[in-house]
């Protein structure tokens, strides 16, 4: 079949699956770049045909259709274009095809190429291993670290050889490559090889990749557990600066958090082709917004309430249902979903078991950012000498001078500035919505407990332990028994501890 029958056979509405197998394959063997063009597209879904005047066409992101010969728009309706249908076996073939494709083409970066290699192994079956043999042969003396990833290819592919010495060959091959994706192999040698050498060898391997396994997913366990116990201090900080300082129950602290996520929504509508641009023009944004809605908050209703706690969680939780209900009438009741960032897609792989995604690293970065960020604040700014004053022994600061409906309007703005950076940071691990807050407002409050109120250490250490034990806990018992079992925990050790792990001091305080 030549390259121009295989085009006729996919853009054609009759053409029967093994037409179109052989077909790939066909623009599978060739190097043009019309092939590698119709290959990505039937692999991605985006290849359609005209039903009735033939001719493949590309769709692309703003919806167009371009002719993958002539490059041209298409004309006709779109009504007439029907997207290539393929199955399984196909997709299987094209997955092969692409990669072989990527590892020899040498507009790719020689580390890129050793990625792609290491990434089919355990993918190529036994009958499909000629061409990776082929291409390790010109690998070696050339690229080594490209040839030993093949060797590795082959061999786990041989690894359903029916030749004992075969199979024994490709496990020497592997013992020093460890990966999930080999367990399932070893463990059909280790109960069924009829070779008792190559069952025992086969059984070690299994014993050492679990263990690799098992060690790796706890790395993983604390890593997904500090990037939520790093959401549960970005949303707990500006909590305790308002709770703990200010001994104010702002119950609107979530929706707070709702309004610096809609701030990043609306900068990245304004910015659509720059979300990274987007994303830290928002991080500003969201806090400045949040804190003057904090600040008129404050001024508009709070600073009539102090003193009386009960009466501040009901007016907050009234404010709460206002914000909501506006953020309603701007922006609907539907969520509204941010585009993540290049630079915050992906993983970096640290082995064969163990893949840390960038987002969850930049969230915690930026958790331990605005941390530090807000202690160095509070120890060495005017406004947080003042504030920490006014903690301590509030009747003591107003003596010393210190103008304390200021002092509480600015650091309820801090407070509420802050949750509004969380919301941010919420933006790009879940859609945005007007209740985006109410999931985050308890948790907040119980790593503010926890840690004691008004000690921003106590809320670090506090939401990082809350968030690793609610990781560990949640593969065993599952999500809403881990959050119970966290809470009774709380619970029973406040009962010892009532002023949580780092309480703060002062005279007023202790009174």
């Amino acid at each position: 079949m030549s390259e121009d029958e295989a085009y006729d056979v996919l853009s054609t509405r009759s053409s029967s699956f093994e037409d179109k197998s052989m077909a790939v394959k066909t623009l599978g063997s060739t190097e043009s770049s019309f092939a590698t063009l119709v290959l990505k597209a039937l692999d991605t879904g985006t290849l359609y045909f005209d039903k009735k005047e033939g001719g493949l066409y590309t769709s692309t992101k703003n919806g167009s259709f371009i002719s993958v010969k002539t490059n041209e728009r298409y004309q006709g309706k779109e009504r007439n274009l029907k997207k290539v249908a393929i199955n399984n076996s196909i997709r299987e073939d094209l997955a092969l095809i692409l990669s072989i494709r990527e590892l020899i083409d040498p507009n790719q970066s020689a580390d890129a190429r050793v990625d792609e290699a290491y990434n089919l192994i355990g993918k190529v079956t036994i009958d499909k291993t000629e061409p990776f043999v082929v291409l390790r042969d010109k690998s070696v003396g050339v690229n080594e670290d490209l040839a030993e990833a093949l060797d590795y290819v082959i061999a786990a592919a041989d690894l359903d050889s029916e030749d004992a010495k075969v199979r024994n060959g490709a496990m020497r091959i592997l013992e020093d490559f460890s990966s999930p994706v080999l367990i399932d192999r070893f463990e059909k040698i280790a109960q069924s090889d009829p070779d008792p050498s190559n069952r025992y060898y086969a059984q070690k391997r299994v014993t050492s990749l679990k263990s690799s396994q098992r060690f790796n997913s706890g790395i993983e366990t604390v890593y997904f557990g500090l990037s939520l116990g790093s959401v549960l201090v970005l949303a707990a900080i500006g909590l305790t600066v308002t709770f703990g300082v200010m001994g104010v129950i702002n119950m609107a602290h979530g929706e707070l958090m709702m309004i610096g996520a809609y701030t990043t929504y609306v900068i990245q509508q304004l910015l659509p082709s720059y979300p990274g641009i987007a994303l830290i023009l928002s991080i500003p944004a969201a806090f400045i917004v949040a804190g003057l809605v904090g600040i008129a908050i404050e001024r508009c209703v709070i600073r009539f309430l102090y003193g009386r706690p009960l009466e501040t969680l009901l007016a907050t939780f009234g404010i709460s249902l206002l914000l909501q209900q506006a953020v309603r009438s701007i922006f609907t009741a539907l969520n509204k979903n941010v585009v993540i960032p290049d630079f915050m897609s992906g993983s970096v792989k640290v082995n064969e078991f163990l893949f840390l995604t960038y987002n969850r690293l930049y969230i915690i970065i930026f958790c331990l950012a605005v941390f530090f960020s807000l202690r160095y604040f509070l120890q060495h700014s005017t406004l947080g000498v003042q504030v920490r004053a006014v903690s301590q022994n509030r009747a003591m600061a107003r003596n010393m001078g210190v103008h304390s409906g200021r002092v509480n309007a600015l650091t309820f703005g801090l407070g509420s500035a802050i949750a509004g950076l969380a919301g941010v940071a919420l933006s790009q691990l879940t859609n945005v919505g007007p209740n985006l807050g109410q999931n985050y407002i308890v948790d907040s409050f119980l790593v503010v407990v926890f840690g004691g109120a008004g000690n921003i250490w106590g809320t670090l250490v506090a939401g990082m332990t809350l968030g690793i034990a609610n990781k560990v806990i949640e593969p065993i018992y599952g999500a809403m028994l881990a959050k119970i079992i966290i809470l009774v925990g709380v619970i029973l050790f406040i009962q010892k501890r009532p002023r949580g792990l780092f309480p703060q001091h002062g005279r007023s305080v202790e009174d």
